[in-house]
């Protein structure tokens, strides 16, 4: 009894311990959460989760983190396990909606919504957030309904009448739509984005004057909005405000300077005044952005023509006339160019090509700009060439509200494999990553060696100079083989091809040795990546994550194999764990996809 009186005093305090533990690694990964060192924090509540994988709170931070870093895949997983866990917190519901929103998920997104809002009936950010994801799928009369509901709970709330007016624009009612954002300006007269709204309303109705008017007032509230500057420069243009729209494409430019509408409108203003050269370079920019843009080109070729250039604008022409073999002024612009160089047999070539079809029109002028035709950007009808572009109908980009914006991982990186893990007498530390890396083998010789000539298994160059000093008399074992295979692979001296044919023969036969060797079967799936055998460099890295899941490279390479071997989902899936296991340029790679 006394022995049992003991074990359970001395049982407490370690449980108490544990806990204690626990719960400062979490406070731990929270503090970095604060400081938005998100990678850091995802480590902290990992050793969290391993601990005690039931509490809900580490897969919940944890999420936070992921989000952070645009991986709402892994982050939306979290969640899961977090409900799983504690199915009564508003906040993950939200947060998994948000991760759903992202992956355009919006019916999932919606359930969550509905969800949370059972326990929390009066959060306007899941109102808002539920009715926008209405919005995104055309479901207008739900919108409508929620949105109504919001106006009765928050009447003073002007962003709620705005999104109105954007279900009745898109059901075609302008009368409704206006209404609605007149009520919504009433309340906050200070919000650039509805002043835009209401603007694109009247420039749609070709109400130029009022237009301008309300695009004023978003200017002033928005002032370094490109668009709005190029919006204006159109409504002035229809007011044969010349100056005024060249100056406000002069001011979208400053503040955008890559932004195609910008330059290709200014140009063609430039060629209606006469300014010839500067309307060339406007029209360079936009090619560079698009150099097979046709209308950009023909009208490029106008221009050098005009300045004097006729080869030059041969080249254009006849880029447009490939692609538009009928496009009878393109061949009349070429013939005249051709007859400048004295190259009359192919001028009279064009020229035969116009009277073959017998086309009774007038050739050889340019019209004028006319102020009542625009034609979208995606419009690629040449015939419209010296019309201004307007951007093409997009959806209006929706804020979603959040408590979980935060900066994320920007860093550019290469699609790069991570390198062959090989034998080096220098040890790799990272301030992140808590991997160990082992192999029972590698400890067995170690053992045997002195103290200043220990091995580690790294990622990265072997710094071993001569192999020979570790393989002893015994060259057929696994270690000797994974030595010589790295360091066969190392020597450029060898052409690429035969070294990874040898680095394939040698690890397979160091496989044959050590069958439970992770680092064998991922090297061996690199050197498949060099060949383009996606599957079978796949099939490798997957043993490798059998036979050690926290091996980060492996998830990582699996990711990119697999992105290669256009398994979108499954890569994204694998990158997602290699970030959570520490590999932060993961996250890198996940933003680009997502952004494709």
């Amino acid at each position: 009894m006394l022995r049992k009186f003991l074990f359970l005093i001395l049982l407490y305090p370690a449980v108490g311990w544990a806990q204690f533990n626990t719960d400062r690694l979490v406070m731990i990964g929270r503090s970095a959460l604060y400081y938005e060192d998100y990678v850091l924090s995802i480590q902290y509540f990992n050793q969290a989760i391993s601990a005690k994988p039931y509490l809900f709170d580490p897969w919940y931070y944890r999420a936070i983190a992921k989000f952070y870093l645009d991986d709402y895949v892994g982050a939306e997983q979290d969640c899961t396990e977090a409900i799983e866990r504690n199915p009564y917190v508003v906040g993950i519901y939200e947060l998994r909606g948000l991760c759903r929103i992202q992956q355009k998920q919006y019916d999932n997104a919606i359930r969550d919504y509905n969800v949370a809002l059972r326990y929390d009936p009066v959060n306007m950010n899941i109102w808002h957030n539920r009715a926008l994801c209405r919005i995104q799928q055309k479901d207008y009369d739900h919108a409508l309904n929620d949105l109504d509901s919001m106006a009765v709970m928050w009447s003073r709330n002007a962003r709620i009448y705005a999104m109105q007016s954007e279900v009745y624009l898109a059901q075609k009612d302008t009368t409704k739509a206006i209404a609605a954002l007149d009520k919504s300006l009433d309340m906050d007269a200070y919000n650039g984005s509805t002043w835009a709204q209401r603007s694109s309303i009247s420039l749609a109705r070709q109400e130029w004057k009022e237009g301008e008017g309300y695009l004023d007032k978003a200017i002033h509230l928005l002032p370094k909005e490109a668009g709005l500057y190029i919006n204006r420069a159109l409504a002035r243009f229809n007011q044969n405000n010349l100056r005024g729209a060249m100056a406000d494409y002069d001011m979208a430019l400053d503040y955008d300077p890559n932004n195609f509408l910008g330059h290709y409108n200014r140009g063609l203003l430039r060629a209606q005044v006469g300014d010839d050269n500067r309307a060339i370079t406007d029209f360079d920019f936009v090619l560079k952005l698009e150099p097979d843009n046709l209308m950009a080109l023909y009208n490029r070729a106008l221009l050098l023509e005009n300045t004097g250039n006729p080869r030059a604008a041969i080249r254009d022409y006849s880029k447009v006339i490939e692609q538009y073999p009928n496009f009878w002024i393109g061949l009349q612009q070429r013939a005249s160019c051709y007859r400048k160089l004295g190259m009359t047999r192919q001028a009279e070539q064009d020229e035969f090509r116009i009277l073959k079809a017998q086309i009774d029109k007038r050739y050889g002028k340019q019209p004028r700009l006319s102020k009542k035709q625009m034609r979208k950007r995606s419009d690629e009808d040449i015939e419209k060439y010296n019309q201004l572009a307007v951007a093409d109908e997009e959806e209006m980009q929706h804020e979603y509200q959040s408590e979980y914006r935060g900066r994320v991982q920007n860093r550019k990186v290469d699609m790069d494999y991570m390198p062959m893990y090989c034998l080096s007498t220098r040890q790799k530390i990272s301030a992140v990553r808590h991997y160990v890396t082992y192999d029972r083998q590698v400890d067995s010789l170690n053992h045997e060696l002195p103290q200043n000539r220990q091995l580690y298994i790294v990622a990265g160059e072997s710094d071993i100079k001569d192999p020979s000093v570790y393989l002893k008399d015994d060259g057929s074992s696994a270690l000797a083989l994974w030595i010589r295979a790295i360091a066969q692979w190392q020597d450029e001296s060898i052409d690429l091809p035969m070294r990874t044919s040898n680095l394939i023969e040698l690890l397979t036969k160091a496989i044959q040795q050590a069958p439970a060797n992770a680092y064998l079967y991922y090297n061996r799936g690199n050197a498949y990546v060099k060949c383009l055998e996606f599957q079978q460099a796949i099939a490798d890295y997957s043993k490798a994550i059998q036979l050690d899941g926290n091996m980060a490279e492996a998830y990582y390479n699996r990711g990119l194999a697999r992105l290669a071997n256009k398994q979108q989902i499954e890569g994204n899936n694998d990158l997602s764990k290699a970030g959570e296991l520490g590999l932060y340029t993961a996250y890198s790679i996940l933003k680009r996809q997502r952004n494709k």
